[in-house]
Protein backbone atom coordinates (compact mmCIF):
# COMPACT_ATOMS: atom_id res chain seq x y z
CA UNK A 1 0.00 0.00 0.00
CA UNK A 2 2.91 2.35 0.67
CA UNK A 3 4.03 1.79 -2.91
CA UNK A 4 0.57 2.86 -4.04
CA UNK A 5 0.99 6.29 -2.49
CA UNK A 6 4.59 6.64 -3.71
CA UNK A 7 3.93 5.50 -7.26
CA UNK A 8 1.36 5.77 -10.00
CA UNK A 9 -1.58 5.01 -7.72
CA UNK A 10 -1.25 8.41 -6.07
CA UNK A 11 -1.24 10.12 -9.48
CA UNK A 12 -4.37 8.16 -10.45
CA UNK A 13 -6.17 9.11 -7.22
CA UNK A 14 -5.22 12.79 -7.70
CA UNK A 15 -6.55 12.72 -11.29
CA UNK A 16 -9.77 11.07 -10.10
CA UNK A 17 -10.39 13.72 -7.45
CA UNK A 18 -9.55 16.45 -10.00
CA UNK A 19 -12.09 15.03 -12.44
CA UNK A 20 -14.71 14.92 -9.69
CA UNK A 21 -14.15 18.58 -8.83
CA UNK A 22 -14.37 19.59 -12.49
CA UNK A 23 -17.70 17.78 -12.88
CA UNK A 24 -19.01 19.28 -9.64
CA UNK A 25 -18.29 22.81 -10.88
CA UNK A 26 -19.60 22.20 -14.41
CA UNK A 27 -23.03 20.84 -13.52
CA UNK A 28 -25.87 22.45 -11.61
CA UNK A 29 -28.29 20.08 -9.93
CA UNK A 30 -28.58 19.81 -6.19
CA UNK A 31 -31.20 17.06 -5.78
CA UNK A 32 -31.53 13.38 -6.73
CA UNK A 33 -33.87 12.91 -9.70
CA UNK A 34 -34.92 9.92 -11.76
CA UNK A 35 -32.36 9.30 -14.52
CA UNK A 36 -29.73 11.38 -12.74
CA UNK A 37 -26.40 10.42 -11.22
CA UNK A 38 -24.44 10.96 -8.03
CA UNK A 39 -20.72 11.60 -7.69
CA UNK A 40 -19.23 11.78 -4.19
CA UNK A 41 -15.92 11.63 -2.35
CA UNK A 42 -16.14 10.39 1.22
CA UNK A 43 -14.19 9.38 4.30
CA UNK A 44 -15.19 7.45 7.40
CA UNK A 45 -13.84 5.95 10.60
CA UNK A 46 -15.06 3.80 13.45
CA UNK A 47 -14.35 1.18 16.08
CA UNK A 48 -15.20 -2.49 16.60
CA UNK A 49 -18.38 -3.53 18.37
CA UNK A 50 -19.35 -6.87 19.99
CA UNK A 51 -19.78 -9.91 17.76
CA UNK A 52 -16.29 -10.12 16.28
CA UNK A 53 -12.65 -9.25 16.91
CA UNK A 54 -12.21 -6.66 19.67
CA UNK A 55 -10.05 -3.54 19.97
CA UNK A 56 -9.95 -2.84 16.23
CA UNK A 57 -10.46 0.52 14.51
CA UNK A 58 -10.78 1.42 10.84
CA UNK A 59 -10.38 4.47 8.61
CA UNK A 60 -11.29 4.51 4.93
CA UNK A 61 -11.80 6.92 2.04
CA UNK A 62 -13.28 6.48 -1.39
CA UNK A 63 -15.23 7.68 -4.38
CA UNK A 64 -18.86 6.84 -5.15
CA UNK A 65 -20.79 6.85 -8.42
CA UNK A 66 -24.53 6.25 -8.33
CA UNK A 67 -27.51 5.93 -10.67
CA UNK A 68 -30.92 7.23 -9.58
CA UNK A 69 -33.19 4.57 -11.07
CA UNK A 70 -36.70 5.56 -10.02
CA UNK A 71 -39.02 8.49 -9.55
CA UNK A 72 -40.44 8.90 -6.03
CA UNK A 73 -42.82 6.10 -5.09
CA UNK A 74 -44.05 4.35 -1.98
CA UNK A 75 -46.61 5.11 0.74
CA UNK A 76 -46.60 8.23 2.90
CA UNK A 77 -43.38 9.06 4.73
CA UNK A 78 -41.67 6.00 3.14
CA UNK A 79 -41.90 7.56 -0.32
CA UNK A 80 -38.51 7.76 -1.98
CA UNK A 81 -36.15 7.06 -4.88
CA UNK A 82 -34.00 3.99 -5.45
CA UNK A 83 -30.30 4.41 -6.23
CA UNK A 84 -27.76 1.81 -7.34
CA UNK A 85 -24.23 2.82 -6.27
CA UNK A 86 -20.63 1.72 -6.82
CA UNK A 87 -17.76 2.57 -4.44
CA UNK A 88 -14.02 2.47 -5.12
CA UNK A 89 -12.06 2.47 -1.85
CA UNK A 90 -8.34 3.16 -2.53
CA UNK A 91 -7.55 3.82 1.14
CA UNK A 92 -8.56 1.39 3.90
CA UNK A 93 -6.56 1.23 7.15
CA UNK A 94 -7.23 -1.29 9.92
CA UNK A 95 -5.71 -0.59 13.36
CA UNK A 96 -5.37 -3.95 15.11
CA UNK A 97 -3.75 -4.75 18.49
CA UNK A 98 -1.04 -6.75 16.66
CA UNK A 99 -0.36 -4.33 13.79
CA UNK A 100 -1.67 -1.66 11.45
CA UNK A 101 -2.83 -2.97 8.09
CA UNK A 102 -3.25 -1.09 4.81
CA UNK A 103 -5.59 -2.07 2.03
CA UNK A 104 -7.96 -1.14 -0.76
CA UNK A 105 -11.31 -2.40 -1.86
CA UNK A 106 -14.35 -2.10 -4.02
CA UNK A 107 -18.04 -2.16 -3.19
CA UNK A 108 -19.88 -2.85 -6.45
CA UNK A 109 -23.26 -3.44 -4.86
CA UNK A 110 -24.90 -0.52 -3.07
CA UNK A 111 -28.69 -0.33 -2.74
CA UNK A 112 -29.82 3.06 -1.46
CA UNK A 113 -33.30 4.40 -0.68
CA UNK A 114 -33.38 8.22 -0.64
CA UNK A 115 -36.52 9.50 1.03
CA UNK A 116 -38.38 12.10 -1.03
CA UNK A 117 -38.44 15.38 0.88
CA UNK A 118 -39.16 18.94 -0.19
CA UNK A 119 -36.62 20.60 2.08
CA UNK A 120 -32.83 20.69 2.06
CA UNK A 121 -32.45 17.52 4.17
CA UNK A 122 -33.06 14.06 2.65
CA UNK A 123 -32.63 10.96 4.85
CA UNK A 124 -31.49 7.69 3.27
CA UNK A 125 -31.04 4.00 4.03
CA UNK A 126 -28.45 1.76 2.36
CA UNK A 127 -27.32 -1.86 2.11
CA UNK A 128 -23.98 -2.65 0.44
CA UNK A 129 -21.35 -5.31 -0.08
CA UNK A 130 -17.87 -5.63 -1.49
CA UNK A 131 -14.33 -6.99 -1.25
CA UNK A 132 -11.31 -5.80 0.74
CA UNK A 133 -7.65 -6.61 -0.07
CA UNK A 134 -5.02 -5.91 2.61
CA UNK A 135 -1.26 -6.09 3.05
CA UNK A 136 -1.61 -8.33 6.15
CA UNK A 137 -4.29 -10.58 7.60
CA UNK A 138 -7.49 -9.01 8.94
CA UNK A 139 -8.07 -10.10 11.65
CA UNK A 140 -4.49 -11.13 12.47
CA UNK A 141 -3.79 -14.76 11.56
CA UNK A 142 -6.68 -15.14 9.10
CA UNK A 143 -6.77 -13.78 5.53
CA UNK A 144 -5.62 -10.85 3.36
CA UNK A 145 -8.82 -11.16 1.29
CA UNK A 146 -12.09 -10.28 3.01
CA UNK A 147 -15.65 -9.46 2.10
CA UNK A 148 -17.56 -6.50 3.46
CA UNK A 149 -21.25 -5.97 4.05
CA UNK A 150 -23.01 -3.10 5.72
CA UNK A 151 -26.15 -1.18 6.57
CA UNK A 152 -26.40 2.59 6.77
CA UNK A 153 -28.66 5.39 7.94
CA UNK A 154 -27.73 8.88 6.86
CA UNK A 155 -28.74 12.35 5.77
CA UNK A 156 -28.08 14.44 2.67
CA UNK A 157 -27.81 18.19 3.14
CA UNK A 158 -28.75 19.60 -0.25
CA UNK A 159 -27.51 23.02 -1.31
CA UNK A 160 -25.36 23.88 -4.36
CA UNK A 161 -23.65 20.58 -3.58
CA UNK A 162 -24.73 17.54 -1.61
CA UNK A 163 -23.11 16.99 1.78
CA UNK A 164 -23.80 13.71 3.54
CA UNK A 165 -23.39 12.38 7.05
CA UNK A 166 -24.17 8.78 7.98
CA UNK A 167 -23.71 6.06 10.56
CA UNK A 168 -22.88 2.65 9.11
CA UNK A 169 -22.47 -0.84 10.47
CA UNK A 170 -19.79 -2.79 8.55
CA UNK A 171 -18.98 -6.48 8.84
CA UNK A 172 -15.59 -7.69 7.56
CA UNK A 173 -15.18 -11.46 7.08
CA UNK A 174 -13.27 -13.88 4.83
CA UNK A 175 -16.41 -16.02 4.31
CA UNK A 176 -14.61 -19.20 5.34
CA UNK A 177 -11.50 -18.81 3.16
CA UNK A 178 -9.50 -19.57 6.32
CA UNK A 179 -10.22 -21.08 9.72
CA UNK A 180 -10.79 -19.51 12.19
CA UNK A 181 -12.94 -16.71 10.76
CA UNK A 182 -13.80 -14.39 13.67
CA UNK A 183 -14.54 -11.35 11.48
CA UNK A 184 -14.61 -7.69 12.48
CA UNK A 185 -17.78 -5.72 13.20
CA UNK A 186 -17.52 -1.93 13.25
CA UNK A 187 -19.76 1.10 13.59
CA UNK A 188 -18.46 4.01 11.53
CA UNK A 189 -19.25 7.67 11.06
CA UNK A 190 -18.86 8.76 7.43
CA UNK A 191 -18.79 12.21 5.83
CA UNK A 192 -19.22 12.88 2.11
CA UNK A 193 -19.16 15.74 -0.37
CA UNK A 194 -20.68 15.38 -3.80
CA UNK A 195 -23.11 16.37 -6.50
CA UNK A 196 -26.26 15.08 -8.15
CA UNK A 197 -26.28 15.72 -11.89
CA UNK A 198 -27.80 14.62 -15.15
CA UNK A 199 -31.50 14.64 -15.85
CA UNK A 200 -33.41 17.71 -14.65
Amino acid sequence: MTRFFRGGGFVFLTALVGTFLAVAVAVAQDRPEEGGHELEVWTGAGHSVPGGTKDTSVWNAGVRYGWILTAPHGPGFLKGRFELAFDAVPAFVVFQPANTVYGAGVSPVGFKWIFATRGHVAPFLELNGGTLFTTREVPAGTSTINFTSGATFGMYFLEDHAWSLDVRYMHISNAGLTVPNPGVNTVQLRFGFGKFFGKK
